[in-house]
């Protein structure tokens, strides 16, 4: 197939189009249209086998907010019309609401179905959003959670399709290096340090855990900590709290080292109050660490309470000492939430699982 991909995605959510990219590219060739985010980025570039990027050149060449894009979605339709006038692409895959404007309106004179991915569903673009999702052949949710939200906003449930966000499981597997370590039992934090990705929620759970630290990575790069007021709020409560001690901030962690941190801990925790993808709890996962993560969004698909991690209501600190003090103290049971974490990130959430379902997907808008 010639697929084309449509995104002005950025961070994280662009590295997992990339990685989406790379695994369809295995067996179809792949575009991926962008606008221009940056000065140096070359107007095309081959990312990877069947893999290529084109960014397109309208307004600056910086990272942008949706509603800063909105702006310049019609010279991006008008750039994808005489692209695709000239190769034709058998299906399109629009990422967010701006990626679908423009995507549709290259598309409508040339008969190609769209598949449509929101990542979230935005109360303030909500009647947009609906639209473009009546619209599309596809809409294609990342977990059961997402696809409920779209249900209510009014998208046929019949048009949902489900493909979870996957996981690189050879990079992130049992086995491989682990990163230096003391005597105490380790908790780790990765993500964000602003108080609704529950990094918070762990240092107030820390009191009632004896000595257990917590490695927090995630946040400004090392040296801009001390700068940094939600790294600054963190070690002024973990302070008041009386466990300073126990509490590391690493700052920002660059992606291979990871792994190695992931597996140097006795159990990830990932509270966030929203988790559209839910991936650090699947990366640790397929490290084979056990995880308690929060009972929200994607974590309700891949894990499976006391089977494959531990669930808890976000913004519960008592309740996470509590599931963790359990955890911590029985290492049967860390093992065995291990063992059966990573199994099933192998077995559903592989990037060759999740390129095989967008396949599907891509094959039924064709017929």
């Amino acid at each position: 197939m010639n697929i084309a991909i449509v995104t002005a995605a950025t961070g994280s959510r662009r590295h997992h189009i990339l990685s989406v990219a790379r695994e369809l590219g295995r067996g179809h060739h792949v575009t991926i249209y962008s606008r221009r985010d940056n000065a140096d980025g070359k107007p095309k570039t081959r990312v990877a086998p069947g893999v290529t990027l084109e960014q397109i050149d309208v307004g600056p060449a910086l990272e942008l907010a949706d509603d800063d894009v909105a702006p310049f979605l019609n010279d991006v339709g008008e750039h994808l019309t005489k692209r695709w006038n000239q190769d034709r692409p058998d299906v399109i895959h629009a990422h967010s609401w701006t990626g679908g404007l423009a995507a549709v309106a290259a598309a409508k004179d040339l008969g190609v179905p769209v598949t449509q991915t929101f990542h979230t569903v935005d109360a303030v673009h909500k009647e947009l959003e609906l639209a473009l999702g009546r619209r599309a052949d596809a809409v294609i949710a990342g977990s059961g959670d997402e696809e409920s939200a779209l249900i209510r906003l009014g998208v046929p449930r019949g048009n949902i399709a489900v493909v979870p966000y996957g996981v690189d499981t050879e990079r992130f597997q049992r086995r491989g290096a682990v990163a230096t370590r003391g005597t105490r039992k380790r908790l780790l934090h990765v993500g964000p340090l602003t108080p609704e990705r529950g990094a918070h929620t762990i240092v107030r759970a820390l009191p009632g855990l004896g000595d257990v630290e917590l490695v927090i990575a995630g946040g400004p790069e090392p040296d801009d900590l001390d700068d940094d007021r939600d790294a600054r709020r963190l070690r002024a409560l973990a302070e008041q709290l009386g466990v300073e001690d126990r509490v590391t901030l690493l700052g920002q962690v660059k992606r291979a080292a990871v792994p190695k941190l992931m597996r140097s801990a006795d159990a990830v925790v990932s509270v966030p109050r929203e988790a559209v993808t839910g991936i650090v709890a699947l990366e640790a996962m397929a490290c084979g660490v056990p995880v308690i993560a929060s009972a929200v969004g994607a974590h309700l698909d891949s894990v499976i309470d006391g089977v494959t991690g531990l669930l808890v209501p976000p913004d519960r600190p008592a309740r996470t000492a509590r599931l963790a003090r359990e955890l911590l103290w029985d290492p049967t049971l860390r093992t065995a939430l291990g063992y059966a974490g990573a199994d099933r990130a192998r077995s559903r959430y592989s990037w060759e699982r999740v390129g095989q379902e967008l396949v599907r997907v891509y094959e039924a808008a064709c017929a």
